[in-house]
């Protein structure tokens, strides 16, 4: 590659990456969580994801629909782990245990099959219930797919910009 398409293509992705930043600026507040915090790293995170889903548009919808499930199973390990109480030390330990069996069952299933996607999904919303004290299941999974399909999106747009580039490195 050129050093200029190679700087071309940086700056691109740069420029996606402030836009992203200003994108959080504007919507946070309208978010039913975190107002004040902001949740960029969701998005980069899953822009993340969009390469290693393989940088098709199939890949994309792969890892959207493996965040959808990863939120969904998060949500039950958190409540087999309530409902594993009793055991103590060993309450939520047994609720992924179950959960992470059953998810890796879905590698068999087409389109629903990117098990990376889902426990970087997990990942995100733990943390989200985690350190947002007012953070519901609902809430911290809407807050969760708005920013990971924002990354998503950006990821697609980087590959789109970076091919249209390859092809024209003179512009």
């Amino acid at each position: 590659m050129k050093k200029l398409s190679f700087a071309v293509g940086a700056a691109y992705t740069a420029l996606l990456a402030f836009i992203i930043v200003c994108i959080d600026n504007l919507i946070k507040g309208f978010m039913p969580i975190g107002a004040d915090k902001g949740f960029t790293y969701i998005a980069f995170v899953a822009w993340a994801v969009y390469f290693f889903s393989g940088c098709t548009g199939k890949g994309g919808i792969r890892a959207a629909i493996g965040y959808v499930v990863g939120i969904t199973f998060s949500i039950g390990i958190i409540l087999l782990g309530g409902l594993f109480a009793s055991l103590g030390f060993f309450a939520v330990p047994l609720g992924v245990f179950i959960i992470v069996f059953l998810v890796l069952y879905l590698e068999k299933v087409p389109w629903v099959d990117l098990i990376p996607a889902m426990f970087v999904a997990s990942g995100c919303y733990f943390g989200i219930m985690t350190y947002v004290p007012e953070a519901s299941f609902a809430t911290a999974a809407c807050v969760e797919l708005v920013y990971g399909f924002i990354g998503l999106l950006f990821g697609w747009i980087t590959i789109e910009g970076k091919t249209c580039f390859a092809k024209n490195p003179e512009k």
